[in-house]
């Protein structure tokens, strides 16, 4: 079994797709996966970014505190299904973010609704830092959601950014980019690979 601990930010639409992709890979491969939170609005405090990038990172702050809140006082597996309900409603539904999409996502996930009061609290920004620190620290600061870790069976631990890839890849397909990533970030020395995104994201 190989163990892959994934860091998003619940509002980041490219992490919401890679996060499904892993989901699939553990499907068609022999991998377990855990989610963890990592926070773009604390990433990019005290950055000069675009003014429609500040906006968007301003309404990033409740979503990703409700899932450190899960996060902390639940564990992994009530990650996993918060973000889920989250991310449904944010990716796919579309749905306004605000109070009544937090505390239907918990209800779903079968936590106390009352979680919802963490989106306006800067109580846990602190560990946010934290998470983005644990997260971050071996692929690179400067970088954000999806980060990857993954645990190899001798012990070793490859972490990377990405794949930042639309729509997800489902079934032996998502294997198969799964064995390649392995492959290309397994290989030192490697850093890059990409290309301009010429379609939508599609989640």
């Amino acid at each position: 079994m190989t163990n892959v601990d994934m860091w998003f930010d619940p509002k980041c639409p490219w992490a919401w797709i890679a996060s499904r992709w892993l989901l699939e890979v553990e499907q068609v491969r022999d991998v377990h996966v855990r989610f963890h939170v990592l926070s773009l609005a604390v990433l990019n405090e005290g950055r000069e970014v675009e003014a429609w990038y500040r906006e968007w990172l301003d309404a990033a702050w409740g979503p990703v505190r409700i899932a450190k809140a899960v996060e902390q006082e639940y564990g992994p597996a009530e990650v996993r299904a918060v973000y889920t309900a989250l991310g449904n409603r944010i990716h796919l539904d579309r749905q306004p973010l605000g109070r009544d999409l937090y505390t239907a996502a918990l209800a779903e996930a079968g936590l106390p609704e009352e979680l919802a009061d963490a989106a306006d609290s800067t109580g846990l920004d602190d560990a946010l830092l934290d998470g983005n620190r644990a997260g971050l620290g071996p692929v690179g600061e400067d970088l954000g959601t999806p980060a990857i870790h993954v645990t190899l069976p001798d012990g070793e631990v490859n972490a990377f950014f990405g794949p930042v890839v639309s729509p997800v890849p489902r079934g032996e397909a998502a294997g198969k980019l799964w064995d390649g990533v392995l492959l290309v970030s397994g290989t030192p020395g490697f850093f890059e690979l990409k290309r301009a995104r010429a379609r939508p994201v599609i989640g």
